[in-house]
């Protein structure tokens, strides 16, 4: 790989980074907006509301950018960044075609990926302990304590495809994949994808954010563009989510059509997945914090494991 190769790689995930996740963002308000009743955002700009997005950004760079008087103001400002830049780096990794359609292919692709992915909730950590605000403060320790329970299951689904796969490249799995995959990970899958969901502080796993009790938790203090950027890191992290389930448990690339359009399926499956999430978020009412941490450990981590046991006996039968 050249350096005008690697550029244009670089700078063609940077695009997808700032504008995918506003693509799921407006997607968002306007599933919610049917699935709720909601008018205002069906409003905006005329058809369909199609000026909400702009609207909203418009907003966020007109507010000022307050840092509370007795913050720790160099950690306070660094967090947004901190939050969003890990999902940057995951997203070179993610394989969206055949034949080197990929960012930088790594040969521990899905340890990378899973190791940086943990890196982002630093920022909610870094952002509560430098608002100077025991909301936010409360925010930070429940971003804590629910990534030190969810982080297990998400890497024990990840490597039971890795296993089945035989190797921890990320092409390499989606290379190895066959259609009956899907129900023999179907476990897998499920933990995977609901253990993101709770990493990334989406509804119903959203208390460290909840508004009713905590006022958003560790953002609290946040304003204008960093609060921006916040909003802008979740949308990027259902973005990665998504990418990596398609790439792990639904085959990638792989469809009826010829695998020159296979990074069209790849799309497709991740945005039907960003369609389940903002579903969930419409749907489910909000876990208490006890019945989050008890979902984990009780739920997900025996689920994972068994479904470990499954792909290794399987493995065996199949090597026979």
């Amino acid at each position: 790989m050249n350096l005008l190769d690697m550029l244009l790689r670089c700078l063609a995930a940077l695009v997808v980074m700032l504008t995918f996740p506003l693509i799921i963002g407006q997607t968002e308000h306007k599933v919610m907006a049917h699935m709720q009743g909601r008018l205002g955002p069906m409003y905006a700009g005329g058809f369909h509301g199609w000026a909400q997005l702009v609207a909203d950004g418009v907003k966020f760079a007109q507010k000022e950018d307050i840092v509370p008087a007795g913050a720790d103001r160099r950690v306070f400002q660094l967090a947004p960044a901190v939050a969003l830049l890990p999902y940057l780096l995951v997203l070179l990794a993610v394989p969206v075609g055949p034949n080197g359609f990929v960012g930088q292919a790594i040969d521990a692709g899905i340890f990378f990926v899973l190791a940086v992915m943990g890196i982002g909730v630093l920022g909610s950590l870094m952002a509560g302990w430098a608002s100077a605000n025991k909301f936010s403060l409360l925010g930070g320790l429940r971003t804590a304590a629910q990534l030190m329970s969810y982080e297990l299951p998400m890497l024990l689904a990840g490597a039971s495809v890795a296993m089945a796969a035989g190797t921890l490249s990320l092409p390499g799995i989606v290379d190895a994949f066959h259609w009956w995959w899907i129900p023999w990970q179907a476990i897998g899958a499920f933990v995977f994808f609901t253990a993101g969901l709770a990493e990334l502080q989406r509804p119903p796993f959203d208390m460290p954010v909840a508004d009713s009790e905590i006022i958003f938790g560790a953002y609290t203090e946040y304003t204008g563009l960093r609060f921006a950027l916040f909003l802008l890191s979740e949308y990027a992290g259902i973005l990665v989510l998504c990418a990596l389930t398609t790439v792990l448990f639904l085959g990638g690339w792989h469809g009826p059509l010829p695998h020159s359009l296979g990074w069209l399926w790849t799309l497709l499956k991740t945005f039907a997945l960003a369609f389940v999430v903002i579903w969930a978020r419409v749907t489910f009412p909000r876990l208490r914090e006890d019945q989050l941490m008890r979902f984990a450990w009780t739920v997900l981590i025996p689920l994972a494991l068994l479904q470990l046991v499954l792909t290794g006996i399987i493995k065996v039968a199949i090597s026979q």
